[in-house]
């Protein structure tokens, strides 16, 4: 397995979860499926899977955009 190396701050264009044991930012490990993810907490080691939100054209909210209800002619 390769050595960890943190992020660079510079490089993180979104906010990271904190860690809810010792409230430190987690990096983003890898992507389970397209809405859970893995973080790690790079200060005490805690790993935690989150679900988030996912793309809505590619969820089942697409659906909603054939829906009967149109708007009023």
């Amino acid at each position: 397995m390769p050595e960890y190396q943190p992020v660079s701050t510079s490089l993180i264009w979104a906010e990271r979860p904190r860690c809810p044991n010792c409230r430190h930012d987690r990096m983003l490990l890898s992507k389970f499926e397209a809405s859970h993810r893995r973080f790690e907490c790079q200060n005490c080691g805690r790993v935690e899977i989150m679900v988030v939100e996912s793309d809505p054209m590619t969820s089942g909210a697409l659906g909603w955009l054939d829906g009967e209800l149109k708007p009023p002619t």
